[in-house]
Parts: C-alpha cells; sequence; structure tokens
C-alpha cells in the first residue's frame, strides 16, 4: 500500500489505511525504532511494514518498496535573487494569495477553528482567516509555563474581529483523550505536540467544529536559517555512546541543560536538527533487548546525497527538516484528524501561494539580510497591521506538559509497560530505573514517546480499546477568553 502523505501534494486521503480489512501488514519495528530516536519513523516508511508513504521530496510515480529518490524542491538556488521592491507591494501580494489559499483550503469546511500560537505563521494565518473566513473560531492552547501567549493571541483575534477561545492544558485529560481514539489513529507519530493535538482537536469536535486550519508549511520555502545556537549544537552532535552511569551522576540527573548537552553528545550530526529529546541509540537498543538502532539510523542514508549536495548550513537544515515534515509535523494533525472525523486545511501549502513567495519574493523578504530573521515578508505583513507583537518576535508553540503527564500517568504507563514486553522488553525497567528523574523534561521526554506508542501497540495487539476515564475525555474544558 502506498499513500500520498503530504499536503503539498494536496489533501491526503487516509482512507486505504483505515478501511476495514485493509492489509497493512505486520509493525515495522525499525520504525519503532525511529519513533524512538527522532520522535517520527523515516519516511518512506510508516510504521507497518507494508504501508509506503509518499511525503515531499519523493516522486508519486516512483515505487516507494524500491529504491526512490529524493529531492528537496526549495533549493536556495531556485529563490527569486531579484532586487527589492517596496515592501508594501510584496506585502500586499503575499494577502492577496494568502486570502485565495485559505478559501481553497476550507472549501469544504462548514464550521473552521484555526490553532492560534500567536506565533509568527499562526497570526499571518489569522488575517488573511479574518477576510477569507471570518466565520473561524480562534483557539489558543496553554501548554506550559514558558510562554503565556493567550493574551496576545486574544489581542489579535478580537481586533481581527474573530471569535477567540482558550484551552489550558491538562495533561492528563489530554492523556485519556488520546486513549480514547487511539484505537482510530491510522499510523502512528511520536510528535511532541501529539496529545496537545489530540486535546485542541477533541474540543473542536465537542463543539460541533468539522474542521481545522494549521498554520504548518511555510518553514520550507521562506527558509529556517541556524543560528548560534543551533549551530553549536550541531558541532556538539559525535554520535557517542556514553556510558548509562555519566546521565545518572546526582549533578547531572537534576540538569535539563546538563542532559541535554549529553544526550546531543550521543547523537548524530543531522539527526539532532530533529526537535526535542528522545532516546539515545543505546536506550533503544535496551529497550528492544537487540541492536535496532543502527537499522534505524541507516534510513538516514536514503537523504544523504541531497543533505550532501546543499551549499550552506542554512540549507542543510532546511532538507533536513524537510525529512521529518510530513511524518512528524504534519502527521499529528493528519491521523487525529482521520480519528476524529474532521478535515484538515494547510492554507501554507496551497501550490500557488507557495510558488510565489519561493520563485517570485525577493530573498531579502525572506530572511533578513542584517538580522538574519526568517519570515521577513510575513513578519512586515503582521506589523502592517499591529505593530510589533511579543510572541511574533520570539517563537510560540504549543507547549505540553511533559513533567506534569509524568506525575499523572505514570502507573498507566508501567502497566502498559509490563503489558507490551513482547514489543519493547526493555521499557518497564527503564520506567522504573527512571521513575525519580520524571521531574527533568529531558526524561519526561522519553516518558512521553513510551506514553504515546505503547498504547498504540497495545490495541492493535490485543484488539481491545484503552479505555480513558470517560468524566476527564468528555467533559467542556474551554476557558473563554
Amino acid at each position: 500500500m502506498q499513500i500520498v502523505m503530504s499536503p503539498f501534494y494536496g489533501k491526503v486521503d487516509l482512507s486505504p489505511v483505515t478501511a476495514p480489512g485493509a492489509d497493512r501488514g505486520p509493525l515495522d519495528r525499525v520504525s519503532v525504532a525511529d519513533v524512538l530516536r527522532n520522535g517520527f519513523v523515516y519516511p518512506p516508511h510508516s510504521i507497518y511494514e507494508d504501508v509506503k508513504l509518499v511525503t515531499f521530496g519523493f516522486s508519486q510515480d516512483e515505487d516507494m518498496c524500491g529504491s526512490p529518490r529524493f529531492r528537496f524542491k526549495f533549493r536556495d538556488a531556485g529563490k527569486s535573487p531579484a532586487p527589492s521592491g517596496a515592501r508594501e507591494y510584496w506585502v500586499q501580494g503575499w494577502h492577496e494569495r494568502l486570502v485565495a489559499a485559505i478559501r481553497r483550503a476550507t472549501d469544504e469546511i462548514r464550521r473552521p477553528w484555526l490553532l492560534q500560537s500567536g506565533g509568527k505563521d499562526s497570526t499571518a494565518m489569522a488575517i488573511g482567516v479574518a477576510e477569507a473566513r471570518p466565520d473561524t473560531t480562534c483557539l489558543t492552547y496553554l501548554g506550559g509555563h514558558e510562554e503565556n501567549e493567550v493574551d496576545s493571541a486574544r489581542h489579535v483575534a478580537h481586533k481581527l474581529g474573530l471569535r477567540h477561545e482558550a484551552l489550558v492544558c491538562d495533561p492528563g485529560r489530554a492523556y485519556d483523550r488520546y486513549l480514547g481514539i487511539v484505537d482510530r489513529m491510522p499510523l502512528l507519530t511520536g510528535d511532541f505536540a501529539l496529545l496537545s493535538y489530540v486535546d485542541l482537536a477533541t474540543e473542536v469536535a465537542g463543539h460541533g467544529g468539522d474542521g481545522v486550519i494549521d498554520g504548518l508549511g511555510t518553514d520550507s520555502y521562506f527558509g529556517n536559517p541556524e543560528n548560534r545556537q543551533k549551530h553549536i549544537l550541531s558541532m556538539l552532535a559525535r554520535g557517542w555512546r556514553l556510558p548509562r552511569w555519566v546521565m545518572e551522576l546526582p549533578l547531572v540527573e537534576r540538569s535539563f541543560a546538563l542532559c541535554f548537552m549529553l544526550g546531543t553528545v550521543q547523537m548524530n550530526r543531522d539527526e539532532r536538527i530533529f526537535p526535542g529529546s528522545r532516546f539515545t541509540d543505546a536506550e533503544v537498543d535496551e529497550l528492544f533487548g537487540a541492536p535496532m538502532a543502527a537499522r534505524s539510523r541507516a534510513r538516514l542514508e536514503v537523504f544523504r546525497d541531497e543533505i550532501e549536495s546543499s551549499v550552506n548550513p542554512d540549507e542543510r537544515r532546511d532538507i533536513i527538516m524537510s525529512i521529518a515534515g510530513s511524518t512528524g509535523a504534519f502527521a499529528k494533525g493528519l491521523f487525529t484528524a482521520s480519528a476524529l472525523s474532521l478535515r484538515m486545511a494547510y492554507p501554507f501549502c496551497d501550490p500557488e501561494l507557495r510558488e510565489w513567495v519561493y520563485s517570485e519574493v525577493p530573498r531579502s523578504h525572506l530572511v533578513d539580510p542584517v538580522t538574519k530573521e526568517n519570515k521577513a515578508l510575513m513578519r512586515a505583513y503582521i506589523a502592517s497591521r499591529f505593530g510589533k507583537l511579543p510572541y511574533v518576535e520570539r517563537k510560540g508553540s504549543f507547549r505540553f506538559d511533559l513533567r506534569g503527564l509524568a506525575r499523572a500517568r505514570y502507573e498507566q504507563v508501567h502497566a502498559q509497560a509490563r503489558q507490551a514486553r513482547d514489543i519493547l522488553p526493555g521499557a518497564q525497567a527503564w520506567l522504573e530505573r527512571n521513575r525519580r528523574r520524571l521531574d527533568n523534561k529531558y526524561f519526561a521526554s522519553k516518558f512521553y514517546l513510551l506514553a504515546v506508542l505503547l498504547p498504540w501497540f497495545l490495541v492493535r495487539r490485543d484488539g481491545a480499546r484503552q479505555e480513558a476515564a470517560p468524566a476527564a475525555a468528555t467533559e467542556p474544558a474551554l476557558a473563554r477568553a
């Protein structure tokens, strides 16, 4: 089975894999290792051996079971070098094309909801939505203590005349909601925003929404330049295997920064670009009780020629991030929407909009040549309506309370690990050994991956639904903002 799995190629149809009696084949153990190591399955593979995915960069005409060739479309050489005209001209051109893209993407949605983080992408999307679909409800997620974007997002929505709601993260509720639909999740990803997405989408469906507007997609064609911190992390990634006791030293185990640095030392340079703290290769082999990490890492070689052909570190980063896009970032929404019978809209993936930005907009409006800030045109677009907004200047996201999940659901996940010993025989021992460290986000991130993976396996192996707490999963959670 071969499925086109990228909104850049049009609307994604997962019905072949969700149809009753669909022959998906056995679980792909290397794909499980992919998720543990990186948070997503390396394309063109899926969590099933007999289901392959055509993601952006692969040709829809090729057989993904053979030796498909990966080609990243938005190379620096194709971006317009034209001298910059009046910024107002490009801002207006962006607005007109964005409004048209939103109308096309939402043409089958009657009651759309916009996931509005308060950052650049969702703020720009909200401006376009106000003209294209003023019946849209904006929904902002307060997922952690690092940032509170609700006030800024509310200000934007209200000034644009859009209804706004806010949802405060309750990790136990979000996990219960995930367990309530896990038997309907068509494929598997370990994206660190998956549980946030399930929480949000369940709320949308419960309040009569039939579709979600998501602001993903612009990084691929605007570019996402490597800053100093990212460069240092890349240099630290050495692929070393450190003894387990190093991470368990008293001063180390309590420090997220030290754990993150030592975890980075054990990562592949390219895989360090993928977000989040994940299991090291040694831990993955321990979880399986067999050498699986190397087989997962070998899947990166499909992309090696394209990665090595990059002309600078920024382009290299763009290529590598695109690998994770369809089976990680986009997958969390596509799989959740499929389970909840919602439609997904990704206006930023619209062919007319993206080709105009990539081929015609001057490079200086993609990445500012002085400040090196990305999405310069988008920033100017927002500033033309709102001036400077705090969470446009600093990146926003749908964060999730990883440590709160570990505190709330440790016993449940531990029981799942005990039941899934045939799949991950070392998971129970890892949980028991690291239980006292789960208040460190580095270890809590790994707990999150197990919490997502284990019930997905069990419900398919046992044919029994992983029951959630009905009250926690269904009671209204929205706080009117």
